[in-house]
């Protein structure tokens, strides 16, 4: 028989252990059944590439599947045909003349029977016939030598008569071992069926992976794209500045030149005058005749005095190259290139977050620019107000309802404060922020970090961090991140939710103090 040499494992699919079914090959080389290759790829959809799940071997689109025809073939003859499952290793221990491969194994007799001896073989109920197998020692009790025929539920063993009757398991509750194979049997059913469950939902999982992933990818290109845009418009606007500056310095250096160029010139002539007139009462005091030298006109005082003062006051108008100018001229390109940065990143005008002093509790102070809270030893008087905190903290004027939004905090060393954002309706009495379901924020305390809300508080492991803290609100995505602006600049935690009202920025402080840097205020 063509088929006669080939076992049940070379006929296994890798993927799920059994005899193939409608068998399908792979441009590598390998075979999988039709449907769990189908579902191994149909997983890797949208991961951007397939692969074999035998040799790893990659695809850049999903692979055509061709069927094996031969393969089915021999598949479906070793399904169909017991005696070709075990025609290589066991034969007919009682045929003589010729070697039947055997269909049936006698654990009595220990032989193994062909079709035709399993006719004629002895009927007795001891006589329990098992698919062919060479491996009876498994099938026996190796204290007695006899059949194992019943299972002790238990010790959860297989057992022979005799330890039933007179053996260890004497008095125990025990069942034939085709009772026990039937429970199990419909227990590994139930089994299977949880597993399926579970392997629907881990396939599920593994499909929503891949989306995640997906999108990361595209997020992460379009940020790759918008940062090299920024990066050529910054380019763009640096050459411009730098150019600016440039002809800047070098008009500033023509004028101090030309500046000095002319008083040189001027200089110069009076030199020459000067000269002249030196000459002049040289020749005088050489001289021999008294009265010639008595008769020359006099040199008028007032006028050498006026020429003396027109030569001093000359270094002194001289024009001076101010370095200052250029670098403040530098400085505030540099500011106005950065704003223009930060608006394209968050894709809104500036800003200007101040804090609301309406809201602020008696036991705060706010500084005259609203933009600093600090505790206050002195209890103060403010006004009653429906919308003022009883406690030490403080909302911000500034309302979000919409949109991208990034503001920075400075706190003291110490900290001691919460910051974040809560809704408009948020209770006004003894509600600290983060303690209910209207606030999110993030506490730096007793030098801990951790984030809150409606009293669940998560402690952040970053053993070092500055005190300066970035906060990013995405009103639309529902998504509230924190930052440790250190070097390099690190996540802390994102709160992700749907926000239901406006927002405002929120900061409570324990004797120490904090400051909003909104975005107009950030070089």
């Amino acid at each position: 028989m063509a088929f006669a040499n080939v076992s049940e494992e070379e006929l296994s699919c890798s993927i799920c252990l059994n005899v193939y079914q409608d068998p399908v090959l792979l441009r590598c080389g390998h075979n999988f059944c039709s449907s769990c290759i189908g579902d191994v790829l149909d997983a890797q959809e949208g991961s951007g590439f397939y692969s074999c799940p035998q040799c790893h071997t990659e695809f850049a689109e999903r692979p055509a599947l061709h069927r094996n025809i031969a393969l089915q073939d021999i598949a479906k003859h070793f399904l169909f045909n017991p005696t070709v499952q075990e025609i290589s290793g066991i034969l007919c221990n009682y045929c003589i003349n010729s070697s039947a491969p055997a269909v049936k194994t006698c654990l009595h007799c220990e032989a193994s029977l062909c079709e035709g001896h399993v006719k004629v073989h002895n009927k007795a109920t001891e006589h329990v016939l098992i698919e062919p197998t060479t491996c009876l020692e498994n099938r026996k009790c190796f204290v007695h030598k006899k059949i194992l025929e019943y299972y002790c539920n238990e010790d959860s063993v297989c057992i022979c008569v005799s330890c039933r009757l007179d053996g260890e398991h004497k008095g125990h509750q025990v069942e034939s071992i085709n009772d026990a194979s039937e429970k199990k049997r419909l227990k590994l059913k139930n089994n299977i069926e949880g597993l399926s469950t579970q392997r629907a939902q881990a396939k599920s999982n593994i499909q929503m992976l891949f989306d995640h992933e997906k999108k990361m990818k595209k997020d992460a290109s379009s940020v790759r794209q918008t940062i090299t845009t920024l990066f050529m418009e910054i380019k763009g606007k640096l050459d411009a500045l730098e150019r600016r500056i440039s002809h800047k310095i070098s008009s500033e250096e023509g004028l101090v030149s030309k500046s000095v160029s002319d008083l040189i010139k001027h200089l110069e002539t009076e030199v020459d005058k000067f000269s002249k007139k030196i000459m002049k009462v040289e020749k005088l005091c050489n001289m021999t005749d008294p009265l010639n030298a008595l008769q020359e006109p006099r040199e008028d005082n007032d006028s050498k005095t006026e020429e003396h003062q027109e030569i001093e006051e000359t270094t002194t108008d001289v024009k001076h190259f101010y370095q200052e100018e250029i670098f403040t001229t530098l400085l505030h390109g540099l500011s106005h290139i950065m704003r223009e940065v930060k608006i394209n990143i968050f894709a809104q005008t500036d800003t200007d977050i101040v804090l609301d002093r309406d809201t602020a509790g008696n036991n705060v102070n706010i500084s005259d620019d609203l933009k600093t809270v600090s505790y206050a030893e002195k209890l103060n008087h403010y006004p009653e107000n429906p919308a003022r905190f009883s406690i030490n903290q403080v909302l911000s004027k500034t309302v979000f309802s919409s949109g991208h939004h990034y503001w920075e905090v400075d706190t003291g060393k110490t900290g001691n404060c919460r910051m974040g954002v809560a809704y408009s309706s948020i209770d006004r009495r003894a509600e600290r922020i983060g303690d209910n379901k209207k606030s999110w924020c993030l506490q730096f305390l007793g030098n801990n970090l951790s984030v809150l809300h409606n009293n669940e508080e998560i402690s952040v492991a970053l053993k070092s961090f500055r005190h300066s803290f970035g906060v990013y609100l995405d009103y639309e995505a529902g998504r509230l991140s924190f930052f440790d602006l250190g070097d390099p600049v690190r996540h802390i935690h994102t709160f992700t939710t749907t926000f239901a009202e406006p927002l405002h920025a929120a900061l409570l402080v324990y004797k120490s103090f904090a400051r909003i840097k909104d975005l107009s205020h950030i070089i």
